[in-house]
């Protein structure tokens, strides 16, 4: 089985520029996010059980699932929430199971926003990597590039683990408080420490 490093963190706290840190590297990544948007496409598995799930859904012009409209629907019902879960994580980890299967590097990265707050994917992994920030930096990130208001922000990171949480269940942190040149350099030394890891299978649940 490939080593399997899991990188989380909240909304805005910048798993991408870090998974494309790896990426750069050679390193192999699946991307839960990515998957979610592939399934849910039309005529793939996702966008019927999304359509099952909520006959009701409104539709772009082209077919595709509006997709703001439905995240807004979502983070203010907890109920329906949970009903697109149910109707997308198993696909979603399914689809990342089989990839992971095909990975041939050393280790690989894979990018699971609600990790450790649903775990499908948690069984799968050999280490956490949790990238931190400050709320208010993810905050100010993801109205940047999104237009999202403050409050809608928040409202999505209510549903996400807490920061104390995550780094509580962390084996590994990159600190993403500053400038994105500051990511390469503790991305390099990672990679160092997985390919060490992963050519020791032994040491995979004990490793410090």
């Amino acid at each position: 089985m490939p080593f399997v490093v899991g990188l989380t963190g909240g909304i805005g706290s910048g798993k991408s520029a870090v998974a494309n840190a790896f990426a750069s590297l050679g390193v192999e990544i699946v991307d839960a996010d990515l998957l979610a948007h592939r399934l849910s496409a039309p005529g793939q598995p996702g966008y019927a059980a999304i359509r099952e799930a909520f006959p009701d859904v409104a539709l772009t012009p082209d077919g595709e699932i509006d997709r703001a409209q439905l995240r807004n629907r979502v983070f203010a019902d907890p109920a329906a929430r949970v009903r697109l879960e149910a109707a997308l994580h198993p696909l979603i980890a399914a689809t990342a199971k089989r990839e992971i299967a095909a990975w041939r590097g050393a280790y690989g990265v894979t990018v699971v926003p609600l990790l450790l707050e649903r775990g499908k994917l948690a069984s799968a992994v050999d280490r956490i990597l949790v990238v931190d920030c400050p709320e208010d930096a993810q905050v100010l990130r993801v109205v940047a590039r999104s237009g999202m208001t403050p409050a809608e922000v928040r409202a999505i990171m209510a549903t996400q683990a807490s920061r104390q949480a995550r780094l509580a269940d962390a084996d590994d942190v990159i600190d993403n408080a500053g400038p994105r040149e500051a990511i390469a350099p503790q991305v390099a030394k990672l990679d160092a420490r997985y390919r060490e890891l992963a050519a020791s299978p032994t040491s995979r649940a004990i490793a410090p």
